[in-house]
């Protein structure tokens, strides 16, 4: 066990990778912040992607560790994390932008979680979003300091959207081999592809500590993460690119999806089809279109995944699903007819709902007799049709006793997601009670229990009620304290009278804001 109160000399070696790009004015601090982990056994890798040389500001640190790699060209970040690791010895991996900040306890924390607490080969903290305004000399004014995000692992939702910035993360190097490394065709979000792949072969581990900072310029901002964004077409790209990625199998944490799409044919609504099952569907699948070979052939898109299954021309559509199944990879079937409309969440909802429960089969929102959807378990549709093949694919599960129950408000995926948008939406409108029961459900219901109680602080300090504001604020400030809620409790004392543990808390959250608190102590 690491204390973290001491320099640890020993343990497995953990390597950090520095990417950075034209910005000496700021990597010495995010540099400084690494050499002077209290977890001491790093190698850490400076890559310049063919930007300006940062070599002397390397050798000003003297420090062995510090391994260099200096590119003559702008390669993109992806390239550059990659020739590191090709590189790297180290049992750990973890992460920092040259305009980020590790606190001293960051290292030693996560290595303390991998090697002690859990199975897990992936493990994240919690960080603080730092708004700063930028000078004309490259130098940063903090504004502000807050836990916008502190969310519990959620491998559905990771499909969806990452929940686990790079500068929190650590993970097991030997992860790679299973995982690939970066994808150096991508130029935006390439933390998300990552993490979207390494949760296909383990769960995530969330510290609820908040271990370092990630810098947020109001107005214009030069991180690639904003300035990739700008062109919506480039930025859908990558969108596109990260949801349809399929690391190799087997996929340990992660069940498959196969998609049969009964188009028999290629034509305009064919293809409008798939360009819609491409743009609104993140869970993995692979879509199997059972037609003629020269159908296929015709077929001119640059969608991944799709399979052809060569059958006649004319087939009816129960036996092109018969004709499907014996390749069919997932355990779960989606069927999908010709003409039937694709909109968000279309197979993410029943899919979900099979997930998370003992029903066999669940049908697609919008289906009807004309244009039947459904997402069915493998085995129960193959059985279904060896016993019934005669029969059309949804008479055939009925016959077996498969009932077809439509979503329940329970069923629905990412009900914290709806949850907490509406609290948002109340908490805009001033209603500050009903923003704050919501967020104490949330907590109750969907985890992320310290996140939500320290948003039900600061709604009920507004709605004036100040004995509940006062009672989850304490309980946050005990475990993990924000700047948020040590104001939110140092307020409730001002109005109390109580002054002298009001100025204590002030105090506190100044050091916060000025970094006095949590760096080099």
């Amino acid at each position: 066990m690491i204390n973290q109160n001491q320099t640890s000399r020993s343990g497995p070696l953990v390597t950090v990778l520095i990417p950075t790009y034209n910005r000496p004015h700021i990597l010495p601090c995010a540099l400084e912040s690494v050499v002077r982990q209290r977890y001491e056994n790093l190698e850490i890798f400076v890559m310049n992607d063919g930007g300006q040389d940062v070599g002397e500001i390397i050798e000003s640190f003297n420090d062995p560790r510090i391994i260099y790699i200096n590119g003559e060209n702008n390669r993109g970040k992806p390239y550059r994390l990659n020739e590191a690791l090709r590189k790297a010895q180290g049992k750990y991996v973890c992460y920092i932008d040259d305009d980020d900040l590790f606190y001293p306890h960051h290292v030693s924390t996560l290595v303390d979680v991998l090697e002690n607490k859990t199975d897990c080969r992936v493990a994240y903290s919690d960080l603080y979003k730092v708004y700063c305004r930028v000078g004309y000399d490259g130098s940063r004014t903090v504004l502000s300091k807050i836990v916008e995000i502190s969310r519990d692992f959620d491998r559905f939702f990771m499909f969806y959207f990452n929940h686990a910035l790079h500068v929190s993360v650590m993970h097991r190097r030997d992860l790679l081999a299973k995982t690939g490394l970066y994808n150096e065709k991508l130029n935006v979000m390439i933390d998300w592809d990552m993490t979207k792949r390494m949760v296909f072969f383990s769960d995530f581990y969330h510290v609820h500590e908040i271990t370092g900072e990630f810098y947020a310029p109001i107005g214009e901002s030069d991180r690639i993460s904003v300035q990739k964004r700008k062109d919506k077409n480039e930025y859908a790209r990558n969108v596109m690119a990260i949801r349809t990625t399929r690391p190799p199998k087997p996929w340990p944490k992660v069940q498959d999806v196969s998609v049969i799409f009964t188009a028999d044919k290629f034509d305009q609504q064919a293809g409008n089809t798939l360009g819609l099952i491409w743009r609104h569907t993140f869970y993995p699948y692979e879509v199997y279109l059972p037609m003629p070979q020269q159908e296929f052939a015709r077929l001119n898109t640059e969608m991944p995944n799709l399979v052809n299954v060569p059958v006649p021309s004319g087939l009816p559509v129960d036996k092109q699903v018969d004709a499907s199944l014996p390749v069919c990879q997932g355990e779960y079937i989606t069927i999908v007819p010709r003409g039937f409309t694709i909109f968000d969440m279309w197979m993410e909802d029943p899919l979900y709902a099979l997930m998370n429960s003992d029903k066999a089969a669940m049908e697609v929102e919008t289906s009807n007799e004309q244009l039947w959807s459904g997402v069915i378990r493998r085995d129960v549709l193959i059985n279904a049709r060896k016993q019934f093949g005669h029969l059309s694919v949804r008479e055939s599960l009925v016959r077996c006793g498969i009932n077809f129950d439509r979503l329940k408000p329970d069923d629905i995926t990412f009900q914290f997601d709806e949850l907490y948008n509406e609290a948002q939406d109340n908490e805009k409108n001033g209603n500050w009670i009903t923003a704050a029961k919501m967020y104490e459900y949330i907590a109750e219901k969907h985890k992320n229990e310290l996140w939500m109680k320290a948003l039900a602080a600061r709604t009920f300090y507004k709605a004036g009620q100040m004995q509940r504001a006062l009672e989850y604020s304490r309980f946050v400030n005990e475990y993990k304290p924000t700047v948020d809620t040590l104001l939110t409790e140092a307020k409730i004392h001002r109005k109390q009278g109580q002054y002298s543990p009001a100025i204590k808390l002030l105090s506190r959250a100044e050091d916060i804001l000025e970094g006095k608190q949590l760096i080099w102590t």
